[in-house]
């Protein structure tokens, strides 16, 4: 359900960065194993659980809005389509997550090249892990956040 006035929307939001940065910390610990590719993996089932967690918790995952009515859903999904937020009101994919990592694959490669450097580059490669997922969560978050101040700006 999307919040009904911004005091609401601000309390999601913050309960949103809240599970970002759980999963975030999840992320450092899998990015601090020093095997290859248990991180990327890893940070792809978080980002597969986490998006569509808070697209529900905005009221914005793609089951939602098909329940609102014709109106709202025509609001919602002009938002989105003139913010080009791919990840809002969608049904998450692995390429979907894939796309939205790739936006922060500079880091990936050094994450990796990292794993071969005992204790500070475990250490350094946990906290690109954790500056990624909070970025892209974040973003997410902050995408939500503006379609459902759209929408209640438009309800007035």
């Amino acid at each position: 359900m999307i919040a009904r006035n911004i005091s609401e929307l601000n309390a999601t939001k913050e309960e949103c960065y809240s599970m970002v940065t759980k999963r975030a910390s999840i992320s450092a610990g899998t990015s601090a194993v020093p095997v290859l590719g248990v991180d990327v993996a890893a940070d792809v089932a978080i980002m597969l659980e986490l998006i569509p967690a808070i697209n529900r918790k905005f009221g914005l995952s793609q089951d939602q809005i098909e329940g609102y009515s014709p109106a709202t859903k025509q609001l919602i999904y002009a938002v989105i389509k003139k913010t080009g937020l791919a990840l809002v009101g969608q049904t998450i994919t692995k390429t979907l997550i894939t796309q939205a990592l790739k936006k922060v694959a500079g880091r990936a490669a050094v994450k990796q090249v990292l794993k071969f450097v005992p204790f500070i580059g475990w250490a350094a490669n946990a906290a690109i892990g954790f500056g990624a997922m909070k970025y892209i969560g974040n973003s997410h978050v902050e995408d939500c956040f503006e379609v459902c101040k759209n929408i209640l700006a438009n309800n007035k």
